[in-house]
C-alpha cells in the first residue's frame, strides 16, 4: 500500500473532494484524521470508514482551533506525514464589484489565511523530522479563471504561489509542498459555481472540458495520493491540473 504508516490531516474531510482523498488514503494504509468545521459529519464519517480514521472539528480560519486540531493529531499519531489544506469556499457568481466584505473575507479566510496558520502549526514539525508532504486543494479557477467568481478565482491563485513559495523555503528541509487544481467537480460547492444547477448551465460547464465530465472526489483522491506518496519524492512545487483538459 502506497500510504501505509503514514499519517494524515486533511481539512474540509467530511465532504467533497476532502472526503475522496481521506478515502483514498485509507484504503492506501495511512492514518487520518478527518478534520472539517462539521464535527458530526466529520465524526460520522470516521466512524463509517473504520480504525484508521479519527475526526477532529476545526475552524480553520481560526489560530486557535487549527492548533488544537494539531496538537490533537501529534497527540494521537506522535508525528504527523501529510497535510491536505482542502477546506474551501466560495462566493455565488456575482460582479466583482458587488462582492460583499463578509463575503470576501470569508473566502480570504478559508481559502488563504487557512493555509498560513496550518503551516505556522504544522510545518516546525515537519522540519523538526526533516520530512513531510503539504498538498494545498486549489482550483482550475487559480489558473484560468472564470467570469464572475473574481475573488474566488484571486484566492486560488494566491493558494498556488503560495504552493511555490512554500515549496522552495522548506525544500532543504525535507518537506514538499504542492497543490492539484480541480476542474468543477460533483460536490457540494458546484451549484455555488454555477449559480443554478440546469441542465443548460451544466452544459455549458462541460462545453469546456474536453474530456466531457465533471471532475469526481475519486479523481482528487488519485491525484492527491501520488503526490503525497514517496513516488513523488521528487516532486515539490508543482500545481497539478486534474481537469480533463480545461487548462489546455
Amino acid at each position: 500500500m502506497r500510504l501505509e504508516g503514514k499519517t494524515a490531516i486533511v481539512t474540509g474531510g467530511a465532504s467533497g473532494f476532502g472526503a475522496g482523498i481521506v478515502q483514498k488514503f485509507l484504503t492506501e494504509g495511512a492514518r487520518v484524521m478527518i478534520a472539517d468545521i462539521n464535527g458530526d459529519a466529520a465524526r460520522h464519517m470516521a466512524a463509517t470508514l473504520g480504525p484508521l480514521a479519527e475526526h477532529c472539528q476545526v475552524d480553520v480560519a481560526n489560530g486557535d482551533s487549527v492548533q488544537a486540531m494539531a496538537d490533537a493529531a501529534l497527540g494521537l499519531y506522535g508525528h504527523l506525514d501529510i497535510l491536505v489544506n482542502n477546506a474551501g469556499v466560495t462566493h455565488l457568481p456575482t460582479p466583482l464589484e458587488e462582492v460583499s466584505q463578509e463575503d470576501f473575507d470569508r473566502v480570504y479566510r478559508v481559502n488563504m489565511k487557512s493555509v498560513f496558520l496550518t503551516a505556522r502549526a504544522l510545518v516546525p514539525h515537519m522540519k523538526s523530522r526533516g520530512s513531510g508532504a503539504i498538498l494545498n486543494v486549489a482550483s482550475t479557477a487559480g489558473l484560468s479563471p472564470r467570469p464572475n467568481l473574481n475573488w474566488y478565482n484571486a484566492s486560488k491563485g494566491w493558494m498556488i504561489t503560495a504552493t511555490k513559495t512554500m515549496a522552495v523555503e522548506l525544500a532543504p528541509s525535507g518537506v514538499r509542498v504542492n497543490a492539484i487544481c480541480p476542474v468543477a467537480g460533483e460536490t457540494p460547492l458546484l451549484k455555488s459555481f454555477m449559480g443554478e444547477d440546469t441542465p443548460e448551465i451544466r452544459a455549458r460547464f462541460l462545453s469546456t472540458i474536453p474530456l466531457g465530465r465533471f471532475s469526481t472526489p475519486q479523481d482528487m483522491g488519485n491525484a492527491a495520493c501520488f503526490l503525497c506518496s514517496d513516488e513523488a519524492s521528487m516532486i515539490t512545487g508543482t500545481a497539478l491540473e486534474v481537469d480533463g483538459g480545461r487548462c489546455i
